[in-house]
């Protein structure tokens, strides 16, 4: 499931916004209705009265934020420099500046945020160990989750890699990455398990570095060449895939 999403993504072609509108909502629904209640289920220890896994989603916030002010990554839209001839082009239609130095950075923002995913998905094959440790019947309803869940995951991590300029060679490496993923956390929980309130605090400061990427780079890239009602449409399909997908969990 999850290589079929990254195929799907790389098969958009000129509908790259419509994607973009997607991922987007896919990942505010991963954010509101998967990581942030398992955060907060797992960590709930407030400090200075608020729970600490919010306090680690603010700070999963803020950490890609100072990232990319620091880096002065600056990713123009086509419109801006529709004159110019002298940008690089990549094939997903981004104009980048052709300094080597900010390309890079920008790109290990995008490998950052896929890796992330990748982790992520090592967490849900330990949900999935750690349920059928539970039961058979907890076990299987947790792993139809998961595959419904990697779909997106798939499709999230391929299109998060070549947003920020990486070739399609690097994006499918990680892709199989995330495919893989889930394996091995299944694999793993045979040998210890994480401590919940490390785990929650965890999924708190990713839920945070996922929400930044998602309003902050993604939407406005997606609504800046095509501002249309059905890149919101697909923004909105993508949370309702989730919420359907976490209600059937």
């Amino acid at each position: 499931m999850t290589l079929l999403g990254g195929f799907v993504a790389q098969r958009t072609g000129d509908r790259r916004h419509l994607v973009l509108g997607l991922a987007a909502g896919l990942m505010l629904g991963v954010v509101a209705f998967d990581l942030l209640p398992e955060a907060m289920a797992q960590a709930p220890q407030e400090l200075h009265g608020v729970p600490e896994a919010l306090l680690m989603f603010a700070a999963g916030f803020l950490a890609i934020h100072v990232v990319e002010r620091a880096v002065a990554i600056h990713r123009g839209h086509e419109g801006e420099y529709a004159a110019h001839s002298h940008g690089h082009t990549h094939s997903h239609g981004h104009v980048r500046g052709s300094a080597p130095g900010e390309r890079q950075r920008e790109q290990g923002v995008g490998i950052a945020a896929a890796s992330a995913l990748v982790l992520h998905s090592v967490m849900d094959g330990f949900a999935i160990g750690a349920a059928f440790q539970a039961g058979t019947t907890v076990g299987t309803v947790v792993a139809v989750a998961v595959v419904a869940h990697d779909f997106a995951d798939g499709f999230n991590t391929y299109t998060l890699t070549r947003l920020y300029g990486n070739d399609r060679r690097r994006a499918v490496g990680l892709l199989f990455a995330d495919a893989l993923a889930p394996v091995t956390g299944a694999g793993i929980t045979l040998l210890f398990t994480i401590p919940e309130q490390l785990l929650g605090l965890y999924l708190g400061f990713f839920g945070g570095f996922l929400m930044y990427l998602a309003t902050s780079d993604i939407l406005p890239e997606a609504h800046s060449p095509h501002p249309s009602k059905a890149t919101l449409a697909c923004t909105l399909l993508g949370v309702g895939f989730m919420w359907l997908v976490v209600g059937l969990a």
